[in-house]
Order: C-alpha cells, then sequence, then structure tokens
C-alpha cells in the first residue's frame, strides 16, 4: 500500500450516506484506492468474500455489525449527527 492507502477515495471530505448502495460504493472505492482485492479484505475481515460482494453491491440485509467491522478495516468509520436543512 502506498501513503494514499489511507486517504479517502473522494476526498477528504464527509459524504451523506442515505442508501446502501451508496455505502458499497464508498465501500468499493475505499478498497481500491487501498489496491486490495475482494478476497484480501476478506481474509484481513476473517469472513466470506461472498459478504464483502454483498456489502459492495449495496444488499440491504448484511448485519450491521459486519459492516461496520469492514469500515473499520478499511479505514472508515460512521458518524451519525442530526440532518442539516434540506430545501426543496
Amino acid at each position: 500500500m502506498d501513503s494514499t492507502a489511507n486517504e479517502f477515495p473522494l476526498g477528504n471530505s464527509a459524504h451523506t450516506i442515505r442508501t446502501t448502495k451508496e455505502l458499497g460504493h464508498i465501500v468499493r472505492l475505499q478498497r481500491q484506492d487501498m489496491k486490495l482485492r475482494q478476497l484480501d479484505v476478506a481474509g484481513l475481515a476473517n469472513t466470506g468474500n461472498r459478504l464483502i460482494v454483498d456489502i459492495e453491491n449495496g444488499k440491504p440485509t448484511v448485519q450491521l455489525q459486519k459492516v461496520l467491522d469492514l469500515l473499520d478495516i478499511l479505514g472508515l468509520e460512521v458518524i451519525v449527527q442530526p440532518k442539516t436543512s434540506r430545501t426543496l
């Protein structure tokens, strides 16, 4: 891994995630930025490759703890905060 491996793939700003597909996309970008294969991440997470595929594809029924564990391995985190006001 190079020195950019721990940087966020879409810049250093936070991103609002509203769907499992959006989260899966971020996970895939981070994994690719770290130059890891899905099998590599599965090994690091001590899980099957199917879980990594399911998360990256946005499967909505994946266990939350497993998603949080994967995010941690990839150097990502979830921050919960009140919604900002949106204009219609």
